[in-house]
């Protein structure tokens, strides 16, 4: 049995048998278990499935299955990623840049985000829970709040429905 380490996480992973395991059984058993955990994107997967020394032919076609039975769905993985995201209080920009490189395709990332919350709403609550429900006094503090939500993730047009912040009135 080998332990491979995820880097990014720091998590240890088991996959059964070598690393250099390259049969569909082993990589459908590696590939469930993984789903088994949490919902992943189908690059993502492919990717995770590669570190485990599993070869490209192989990892493609149980991905294949794994599609074909509904268990990888990247619109779905599109979808309920946008929805925890949002509820983090992150905007569509960030959440769209995390997506794409987790290697969901324009389409669906564009779909699920449409399909998303209220973002000028999401914003606004993002920047009450943070500065509180009194709107900024001056340009200092609207900035400050607007370089906030942007790190959040929120489009220029949110900020500036969320901070009340228009120039033309200002």
């Amino acid at each position: 049995m080998t332990i491979l380490k995820n880097v990014a996480s720091g998590r240890s992973h088991t996959f059964r048998n070598s690393v250099r395991r390259s049969g569909p059984d082993a990589a459908r058993a590696a590939a469930v278990a993984c789903l088994a955990r949490r919902d992943y994107a189908r690059a993502e997967l492919a990717a995770k499935l590669r570190t485990g020394g599993f070869d490209e032919e192989t990892t493609a076609a149980v991905l294949a299955d794994l599609a074909r039975e509904g268990a990888l769905d990247d619109e779905r993985y599109a979808h309920n990623y946008v929805s925890s995201q949002a509820a983090r209080g992150r905007g569509p920009v960030r959440i769209a840049l995390q997506l794409k490189g987790l290697g969901v395709s324009d389409t669906l990332i564009d779909c699920a985000l449409r399909s998303g919350p209220d973002w000028g709403a999401l914003a606004r609550k993002a920047r009450t829970a943070r500065f509180g429900a009194r709107p900024p006094a001056g340009w200092p503090e609207k900035a400050k709040q607007a370089r906030f939500l942007q790190y959040r993730g929120f489009s220029a047009d949110h900020i500036r429905s969320a901070t009340g912040a228009d120039p033309e009135t200002d």
